[in-house]
């Protein structure tokens, strides 16, 4: 079975590296995809770091690097655990549809600290979002929402104290005319009252 050329040894020379992203660089919109390769090798997992190897998520400073440049397996545990550094492992196999790949920095044999996650789901290889990122995007959605129905809820209140508005006015109306007539009555009340009154102390 053919195997893909890598550095170590022999008459081929390693192709260049991809262009290094910056420390802290958002990839999660990143996919690669190679057609080329995956129509003549198998992405199994013997051969699935080679092909992570082409993509721009890799960092040819890691550890595994140095084990493929003395042609020893990249994924190899027995020797990556007497490294220190940053490595990657194959975390997750389910051939040949989905590889997770994890990034982490190993400080001693037993302790390493996870980094990133990339997944290999039928040949295209994508940057796992970070956790917190998640859940800042779905407190953001969240938020969203929250303040749409806000909106919405506060649109119809409006339109609804508009109508009541309306509804009092017409209703008010027909009631000032007749309150108007009752002021009439009681000023006509008051003034025979107030008559009354007058004759009264005069005849005193």
């Amino acid at each position: 079975m053919a195997t893909p050329p890598v550095a170590a040894g022999g008459n081929f020379e390693a192709p260049p590296p991809p262009p290094m992203q910056p420390p802290g660089t958002d990839m999660t919109g990143i996919c690669f995809r190679d057609q080329l390769w995956l129509n003549t090798y198998p992405l199994d997992r013997n051969l699935v770091f080679d092909y992570f190897a082409l993509s721009p998520f890799y960092d040819w400073t890691c550890n595994n690097e140095q084990l493929r440049m003395r042609s020893i397996h990249p994924l190899d545990l027995s020797q990556l655990s007497k490294m220190t550094g940053m490595e990657y492992m194959l975390s997750e196999v389910m051939e040949p549809h989905l590889f997770v790949i994890r990034k982490q920095k190993r400080d001693s044999a037993e302790k390493v600290t996870p980094m990133l996650a990339y997944y290999i789901l039928d040949g295209s290889i994508y940057q796992a979002p970070q956790l917190c990122n998640v859940f800042a995007a779905r407190v953001g959605r969240a938020l969203y929402y929250i303040s749409k129905a806000f909106t919405t809820a506060a649109s119809k209140l409006e339109k609804i104290g508009y109508v009541d508005t309306e509804n009092e006015s017409e209703t008010v109306e027909p009631k000032g005319g007749k309150e108007a007539i009752n002021i009439k009555e009681v000023k006509r009340v008051d003034h025979i009252l107030a008559s009354l009154q007058r004759k009264n102390l005069f005849c005193s």
